[in-house]
């Protein structure tokens, strides 16, 4: 094993010789407290170190004497370490070289004191002195700081991982600690002096422990001592101390990557036990969404189990987030952090450290510490190509780490993820013909040898160390190898006689590969360590999923849900197949070894001829139908840990006066939950092919309406689940993906994939409620977004609206519709290019009545819900797609109603927003939630937790809902226009908003008249008339139909209070205005090309294009079109042919204007990007990782 092994924070070197010097020590003064190996030998040393603390405290009173505080809190470092060093050495001639040293360094202190120099810089003879107190130290005492593992002496593992688990945490403490640490290390400064120094400079770890031991009475005295030398500095150089070791501290810490002086001394990852996850409050959330539940996992990884003593606790990934699971006090911890779908999950052999990684855009790989739930260390740029991890294992010791990614081109990677290094100790890239590796493993007894396969190649890696060389061997193998079917390879592992190789496929087959393992002496033409095909054990009829070893067994897990147990010689020793469970696909064995038998045990016997009992470890079952499974062996007992769904969720809805929450599954599962309680309450399966794509609860909350993917809807007993009516209904054909009920459950709605809206009505035949089919309509083109019920506001009857893709907002007429007559009342349009997603009632904030409607283009529209104008439009929460789904928070008394709050998600992010929408961007917050994408969304009945549906993650995740903290990001944010002012490039003294405000006072100039000679009156306002023109003056072009919504937005944004009309507007009004209605990402190519795309043809050089005569006819037949004088004014500005002020101003009207030849001015074929910046005149800013944008430089075009 090489040094670098031996001594993994020799490594760290690079990041500068004081940083390991010093670190060490203090790790040494962490790792060890709780270790009782350790104990003995900080006893036999304590009295010795004692008197060298004493000796150097004398010193620094004569030190201080001469008035140098800051010598007596360095040089006696120095002294304590020189002390120490004289009692490990028998010569005196180092000493005296020392002493030289030391009044060097005296003497450059002091003159940089006399200076009043504020030093930053770590002196030369410090960094000497450093090294050689470590280079004194005790054999044992080096041994325990510089590796990996303890000495010899201190027996068990969890001494062990306690050290390499304060190695972690001190590699990877956060820098956000260090101005809180600092701000405490000044504290101790000024108030107790008697430490000194600060641990980073001990030559013995244990210095501050002992100074914390030492009686009261002790260090009362020093502290008298001390105070005399503070008094007889002056102010000034009091002063200039202070600074001047707050300075060093600072460039320590940050040169460091981490603070010394830690309150408290232990760090939390090195204190954590096994029981202290669950135990420890997590206090009071301080984000506006906190997960708290996570209902469903991700079955196709595996399930670990962790503890199994007095507290049975899985690990097991949902969607991107590690869960701990404690299944006796029901409790969940998540391991949150993951940007994207968690690919693999590996733990170490005492399951403490867990290491994740997930596969996507800024993929991480993460190695957390199970005991505490910390991340200690994070990969950030293991895959820079974005593609991910595919497979993961590590060490049984957790020292290294070793990745295959997911690209086309496969790359293995081992990390020593212990030195906190972003590069790997070494890579190698697959060929393809390899197929794709999924699997991974170390061998346990050697961390220089792996083995993963594919489908059809296993392939043998060795690890040489001493030149980072990641040697493989991959022989093929087909038919012929043995002349029989071998089958696709499951999973590899080593044999337990460690000089084989494993390879199981789902033919119930097994490959056996022999390792060949050059001697150590041997030349390199001996050759490279290499398998061959040794022989091929048809060892089962069913395909084997599962493989892995315990203790001396070999276990097997295959698509019957069989496990089997293997001798080394392959012959079987005991199998379970009575349990009938679906295909195995993980296995996780306790990491307590079986109890010895007793008379108390009750373990079977073996199927053996000597019929031995079996004696197993427990284990955990992880099975394809998403069920989890605890095995007891003594006894044979199976528990049915939890059975989640093993399909796509889609459909979830909460009771709406109960904690209960139902969740439907594509496989037919519907479950109900008790949220409060984090408890199952039932469940029904429903028969195979129908998938549940839509559940809601009647406003009673006694019936639950189901749609189903092929197009059948159920009407359910809420607490029984069981059919309300004799039949399903079946007049769709397609997936049903809405489903409503109104306010007085008189009716039910839902709509399909198919665009066609269906509407159900209670009828009462001989005394019963009865439901029936009304009446259908295919009434949109495009998907059907939202199915909305309301009220009328002059009665109690019910009103029902669709929203479609198709920009069509549809009202259906209930009372005069009749069976298969669906009456429609009125058919509004909603936008112009964006395509609305979403729609909910806005609650009564105000007097008039609105609908809310999301659209495509991250707006937030409100329309009038009786004459369905737009009334305003409003900047919607921006997080990287449009809003999807919308809730408005329930409200328990009119109070509330004065502050309303609405839930929504987009593609891939739950968030809050505070109502009324008004564009300020500190009223909404998300976060990541299912990065596969959401698939459905409701909230609580009391409005404390809402719930996200993952769709293909299988998951549905719990967040609660903490409104204060969103309150507090807003009153942070500021009041009026403050949040708004950071919208726009250079904020409130910016040049646009300058710019801003010289159209404005312009276009007052414009409206007064450019020739008059009259006085002129500068106003606060300007007509609405002169709206669009200062609109496009900064470079937002609104269609004609978005300038009338932005009229009437102004026009009647008082009207209801006062019954007034306004036709003017003030700049503040004016730019949120503009900030609301302007595109979010400014004028982007990729919305220019979709256009030509639409519209044109492909060329000669591939690329969209239109021809100039289509160009010109579609400019004046098509949408808002123009007029052929209007279009030849448009083009000679353009193209500069008119004179200056053409039509800009109303005294100009009368200028002629110059004739345009197309022919001459257009090319033939006009593509998006000539459109752009030859006929408009502007440039194409190319922005990593985003959407080019246009913007307009020229603007005198």
């Amino acid at each position: 094993m090489s040094d670098a092994e031996e001594n993994p924070l020799e490594e760290t070197e690079e990041y500068g010789e004081i940083e390991m010097e010093e670190g060490e020590d203090e790790e040494e003064e962490e790792k060890y407290p709780n270790d009782e190996g350790l104990e003995n030998m900080q006893q036999e040393l304590k009295e010795d170190n004692t008197l060298a603390w004493r000796g150097s405290q004398e010193e620094g009173e004569e030190e201080g004497e001469e008035g140098e505080e800051e010598e007596e809190e360095g040089e006696g470092e120095k002294r304590v370490g020189e002390q120490e060093e004289e009692e490990e050495r028998e010569g005196e001639e180092e000493g005296e070289e020392f002493g030289k040293e030391e009044e060097a360094v005296r003497e450059e202190v002091e003159e940089e004191v006399a200076g009043a120099q504020e030093e930053t810089t770590v002196k030369p003879q410090e960094i000497t002195k450093s090294m050689i107190s470590l280079e004194r130290l005790t054999p044992t005492d080096s041994q325990s700081v510089l590796s990996g593992t303890l000495p010899k002496t201190y027996s068990g593992r969890e001494s062990k991982h306690s050290l390499q688990s304060e190695l972690l945490e001190t590699l990877e403490l956060p820098r956000s600690m260090v101005s809180q640490l600092e701000f405490l290390d000044l504290d101790l400064t000024i108030s107790a002096e008697q430490q000194l120094s600060s641990p980073e400079k001990q030559p013995s770890g244990d210095l501050a422990e002992r100074t914390d031991q030492r009686p009261q009475d002790e260090l009362g005295q020093e502290r008298r001592d001390l105070e005399p030398e503070r008094g007889d500095l002056e102010p000034e150089k009091r002063e200039g101390r202070k600074e001047k070791r707050v300075l060093y501290v600072n460039e320590k810490k940050e040169k460091e990557f981490q603070p010394k002086a830690r309150i408290p001394k232990v760090s939390l990852v090195s204190t954590a036990t096994e029981d202290i996850l669950f135990q420890k409050d997590d206090g009071a959330n301080v984000y506006p969404l906190t997960m708290t539940w996570s209902f469903g996992w991700n079955s196709s990884l595996p399930v670990y189990y962790i503890q199994d003593e007095n507290q049975r606790v899985l690990l097991y990934a949902s969607a991107h987030t590690a869960v701990i699971y404690n299944v006796f006090k029901n409790n969940q911890h998540h391991l949150q952090a993951h940007p994207n779908v968690i690919s693999c999950l590996c733990i170490s052999e005492d399951r403490r450290w867990v290491a994740t990684a997930d596969k996507g855009p800024d993929c991480l790989i993460i190695i957390w510490d199970c005991f505490s739930g910390i991340p200690v260390h994070t990969i950030f740029d293991s895959c820079p190509e974005g593609d991910g991890i595919r497979a993961m294992a590590i060490t049984r010791d957790a020292k290294y780490l070793a990745t295959i990614s997911d690209a086309e081109i496969q790359k293995v990677c081992i990390w020593r993820w212990t030195l906190a290094v972003e590069t790997p100790a070494c890579t190698l890239n697959l060929p393809k013909e390899y197929g794709f590796q999924s699997y991974l493993t170390f061998n346990p007894t050697n961390n220089k040898e792996l083995v993963s396969n594919s489908k059809t190649q296993a392939i043998y890696y060795m690890w040489y160390e001493e030149g980072d060389i990641l040697v493989h061997s991959a022989p093929l193998l087909t038919e012929k190898t043995f002349n029989k079917l071998v089958g696709k390879f499951s999973q590899s592992v080593f044999h337990l006689n460690l000089t084989q190789i494993l390879s199981a496929t789902l033919e119930g087959k097994l490959v056996v590969w022999d390792i060949y393992r050059p001697p150590p002496s041997a030349s390199t033409s001996s050759g490279f360590p290499h398998i061959t095909p040794c022989k091929l054990v048809h060892l089962q009829k069913e395909g084997i999923t599962v493989l892995t070893t315990v203790d001396s067994y070999i276990v097997t897990g295959d698509i019957r849900g069989n496990i089997k147990f293997y001798d080394h010689s392959l012959s079987i020793v005991n199998w379970y197949s009575h349990f009938k469970l679906s295909s195995i696909r993980s296995l996780s064995f306790s990491k307590t070894p079986a109890t010895p038998p007793t008379e108390n045990t009750n373990y079977p016997p073996d199927c053996t001829l000597k019929g031995d009992l079996f004696i197993v470890r427990n284990f955990i079952i992880g099975t394809s139908d998403a069920s989890v499974y605890h095995l007891t062996a003594d006894g044979t007992k199976l528990e049915k840990l939890f059975v989640e769904p093993k399909d796509a969720i889609c459909a979830i809805s909460c009771h709406p006066y109960q904690p209960l929450i139902a969740i439907g599954s594509f496989c037919g599962m519907i479950k109900v939950w008790d949220y409060e309680q984090k408890k199952y309450l039932f469940s029904r399966i429903f028969e195979k092919g129908l998938g549940v794509q839509s559940l809601t609860y009647n406003p009673e909350g006694a019936l639950l309406g189901a749609g189903f993917t092929e197009g059948t809807v159920y009407i359910l007993d809420a607490m029984s689940l069981e059919s309300e009516i004799p039949e399903p209904f079946k007049y769709s054909r397609t997936s049903v993906t809405h489903v409503s009920f109104s306010h007085d459950s008189q009716y039910m709605a839902t709509a399909d994939v198919s665009f066609t809206v269906a509407v159900y009505v209670v009828r009462v035949k001989n005394g019963r409620r009865v439901w029936e089919y009304l009446a259908r309509l295919r009434s949109h083109r495009k998907s059907i977004r939202s199915v909305l019920f309301g009220v009328h506001l002059d009665s109690d009857e019910p009103r029902l609206l669709s929203l479609g893709r198709d920009r069509l907002l549809i009202e259906y007429n209930l009372l005069k519709s009749y069976k298969d007559h669906l009456e429609v009342l009125d058919i509004h349009r909603t936008d112009q290019g964006n395509y609305p997603t979403c729609m909910v009632w806005y609650p009564p904030l105000t007097k008039e009545l609105f609908l809310l409607i999301c659209n495509s283009g991250y707006k937030v529209k409100l329309f009038n819900s009786t004459t369905k104008m737009c009334r305003k439009t409003l900047l919607g929460p921006v997080y990287g797609s449009p809003i999807e789904q919308i809730q408005i928070l329930p409200v328990k008394t009119p109070l509330e109603l004065q502050k309303c709050y609405m839930v929504f998600v987009n593609r891939d992010k739950v968030g809050l927003q505070i109502l009324p929408v008004d564009g300020n961007p500190h009223k909404t917050s998300a976060l990541i939630c299912h990065p596969s994408g959401v698939a459905g969304m409701d909230v609580s009945y009391d409005g404390r937790y809402a719930f996200t549906a993952g769709g293909q993650d299988r998951t549905v995740v719990q967040w609660e809902i903490n409104l204060s903290a969103l309150e507090a990001a807003v009153s942070l944010g500021g009041e009026d226009l403050t949040p708004f002012y950071g919208l726009v490039s250079g904020g409130r003294e910016g040049k646009f908003y300058r710019e801003l405000e010289d159209y404005f006072y312009y276009s007052q100039l414009r409206s007064q008249g450019i020739d008059t000679m009259q006085t002129r009156k500068v106003s606060e306002h300007i007509c609405l008339s002169e709206l669009p023109f200062v609109m496009r003056a900064i470079g937002f072009y609104p269609s004609e139909e978005k300038i009338e919504d932005m009229f009437n937005e102004i026009r009647f944004s008082e009207y209801v209070d006062t019954g007034k009309l306004i036709d003017k507007i003030n700049l503040p009004d004016f730019f949120r205005v503009y900030l609301n209605h302007r595109p979010p990402f400014g004028n982007t190519m990729s919305g220019i090309q979709q256009s030509f795309d639409i519209l044109g043809f492909t060329n000669s050089k591939g690329k969209k294009a239109i021809r100039r005569e289509d160009f010109l006819k579609l400019l004046q037949t098509k949408g808002e079109h123009m007029t052929e004088e209007e279009m030849s004014d448009c083009f000679a500005t353009l193209f500069g042919l008119n004179p200056e002020g053409w039509k800009s101003e109303p005294a100009a009207s009368s200028v002629k204007g110059s004739e345009i030849c197309f022919e001459e001015e257009l090319p033939d074929e006009i593509t998006a990007e000539i459109f752009t910046t030859q006929i408009l005149g502007l440039t194409i800013s190319q922005d990593s990782g985003q959407d080019p944008t246009v913007s307009e430089v020229e603007r005198s075009a």
